[in-house]
């Protein structure tokens, strides 16, 4: 596969990952905002931005609709959805023979719907309604890549881009709620601390599928427990670094260059990290320290991966 086709592919996805997970948070922060707790509107949209990567021109002004509106729509901001909707668009406009005329109509959809008035319009009359409009896009265009694509290389990079992507992305979010996640257990009695935990596992999609595990008694160790190592939920950092892995091995068994060992063995890292790791032992430990590690190994697979399989040189492809 041309490294250019792999490139826009694996862009796309993460592109898309990417808008749903900003999508998400900030339904659920919105939710939340309708409770008065003892979380100021200011404290829970820093709490979004830093959950987000600590974007810049997201500071807080006192303008919640405004707020909102522009981490959606505005299409200079590379954090808001408008922003990750186009990129995907784009990188599938460059490779439009490599993908379905399904993909291309789901996602051209999704692209002037972000543009169209009528959402936007929609957003200032029900913010809720608007944003599931968008999540419901996104997951039109995931189903149909995985119906009428061609299993092959192409589809593996697809899953790579949105694997990593998640897995990053829970990590951050962890690691901005890690503080009261590891606090003393009274601060998990009482209906705000509650609230708060449920929107967590709401951001990852996560509620009821932490109920069919642990029943409705919801903890932090277990929130934990659950979206870092749960290795059968597919917002669960193991179950996404899993993906990773699974994807760049096929990658290589459908004909692609033999991973390089640094690629193998930084994967293969994460993967036994978390794999062999208990809860106990990460909360008995910097458990702030353990979720940036995972950041940190996530952004060392994808500068290897980049750099092996999209910008190698002429020299080490003849060499493989």
């Amino acid at each position: 596969m041309l490294s250019r086709v792999a490139d826009s592919l694996y862009w796309m996805s993460r592109y898309l990952e990417r808008a749903e997970n900003t999508v998400r948070q900030l339904d659920v922060t919105m939710n939340l905002m309708l409770d008065a707790g003892s979380s100021s509107a200011e404290t829970r949209w820093n709490q979004l931005v830093a959950a987000l990567g600590d974007p810049d021109g997201l500071e807080w002004n006192g303008d919640l609709e405004a707020m909102a509106g522009k981490l959606v729509f505005d299409p200079l901001n590379h954090a808001s959805v408008t922003y990750s909707v186009n990129g995907a668009r784009e990188n599938a406009r460059q490779i439009r023979e490599e993908i379905s005329t399904e993909q291309w109509q789901r996602l051209n959809r999704l692209y002037h719907q972000m543009h169209s008035a009528q959402v936007q319009s929609e957003f200032r009359t029900s913010i809720s309604d608007a944003l599931s409009t968008v999540i419901d896009g996104i997951h039109l265009f995931k189903g149909v890549s995985d119906t009428t694509m061609i299993h092959g290389q192409g589809w593996q990079f697809i899953r790579l881009g949105r694997y990593l992507e998640r897995a990053y992305a829970i990590a951050t979010l962890l690691e901005v709620y890690q503080p009261w996640l590891s606090g003393p257990s009274e601060r998990e009695h009482g209906g705000y601390q509650y609230l708060e935990q449920v929107g967590l596992l709401r951001c990852c999609t996560a509620f009821e599928a932490y109920c069919q595990v642990y029943t409705a008694d919801v903890t932090a160790d277990r929130i934990l427990e659950f979206l870092l190592l749960n290795r059968d939920f597919p917002h669960a950092i193991r179950y996404s670094v899993d993906g990773v892995r699974h994807a760049v091995e096929s990658v290589q068994r459908t004909g692609g260059r033999r991973s390089p060992e640094e690629l193998t063995a930084g994967i293969g890292k994460l993967h036994a990290m978390l794999s062999y790791t208990t809860i106990g032992e990460i909360l008995s430990g910097d458990t702030a320290a353990f979720l940036h590690s995972i950041r940190e190994q996530c952004m060392r697979i994808h500068e290897m991966m980049y750099r092996y399989y999209i910008q190698y040189s002429i020299q080490s492809a003849l060499a493989t």
